[in-house]
């Protein structure tokens, strides 16, 4: 498994990490959990990826992980803004968050802890990376980061503690692409791309399962507008199973992208993934041509196509 070091924190990761929002959020059994991040493990995928507001997912993943935490690479959100209410952001909500997640994942520390989806407000606030920084010199993580998009998401490649981010790049959420990926990583700032096979954005969105019929909503319609073919990418193959490994190829191999977190309930799917990964990068021609069409599109259609979080 081709691995990166993640920016400064000098963690090797490999480019394909397992993102845990669908096993809880459609909840997968906990003997399927198991098995997709057993077989994940054991073709060399480290980073695992997770969320205090996944519902069930830290305690899937944990009892998961029983015997196998020291080969995976942790990273959590917070906070649980289900049980924090309107002051999830002050500092005993985040500690809190970190000590709930340290119980659910069954470890005494985390890799990575990200603020999940804070407005500027929040950040520049300095209570809620504070925080972080707390359970940090508390030894219960090793490195704090922000989760989010747009401006938000540059303003904190500004900050000197923040050390991962990760945003949402795909072939249908390029925006990152032009402003937060170039400053992150010259400022060394390890990234993670979210959401990198934009939601399966070519399956009919009746296909879609549970809260993702209307999550995958603004994909959907990008990648209609985008009018792209396999054909004109000069790439053969069934769609339904070539678009996940284009959709992959592309977001990985983009400059300055570290790794990418894909979430499945599927160990075939997650198989399938792995495979991706060794075709290695898209043709130059396909990768431009994804690129165009998408500036294409924006255009057309009279608005910013803005990072979705």
């Amino acid at each position: 498994m081709l691995q990166r070091v993640l920016g400064a924190t000098g963690i090797e990761v490999s480019v394909l990490g397992f993102g845990g929002a669908p096993i809880g959020f459609l909840e997968a059994s906990r003997r399927q959990v198991s098995r997709i991040l057993r077989g994940l493990l054991d073709e060399g995928v480290n980073l695992i990826d997770t969320a205090a507001m996944y519902a069930g997912s830290e305690e899937a993943i944990g009892e998961a992980l029983e015997g196998r935490r020291d080969e995976v690479v942790l990273v959590s959100k917070c906070p649980d803004a289900t049980q924090d209410g309107p002051d999830c952001w002050r500092a005993p909500a985040i500690l809190a968050s970190v000590e709930r997640s340290l119980r659910r994942l069954r470890t005494d520390r985390l890799d990575v802890v990200l603020l999940h989806s804070c407005d500027r407000d929040v950040l520049d606030g300095g209570e809620a990376l504070g925080a972080l920084l707390e359970a940090q010199a508390q030894g219960k993580i090793r490195f704090a980061g922000y989760s989010g998009d747009n401006t938000a998401a540059s303003r904190a490649a500004d900050l000197a503690d923040i050390t991962v981010i990760e945003t949402s790049v795909s072939i249908c959420d390029q925006a990152n692409l032009q402003s937060v990926v170039p400053k992150a990583c010259a400022g060394d700032i390890g990234v993670v791309a979210k959401r990198p096979i934009a939601n399966a954005a070519w399956r009919p969105l009746t296909d879609q399962r549970g809260l993702y019929r209307e999550y995958a909503k603004t994909y959907t319609e990008r990648f209609r507008a985008m009018d792209l073919s396999l054909e004109a990418l000069g790439i053969e193959g069934d769609p339904a199973e070539v678009w996940p490994r284009v959709a992959l190829r592309f977001t990985l191999f983009q400059p300055g992208v570290h790794a990418a977190i894909v979430g499945t309930c599927s160990p075939e799917h997650a198989r399938a993934n792995l495979a991706a990964i060794a075709q290695g990068p898209l043709p130059d021609a396909a990768d431009a041509a994804i690129r165009a069409a998408f500036r294409r599109a924006e255009k057309a259609s009279g608005k910013a196509w803005e990072g979705q979080t």
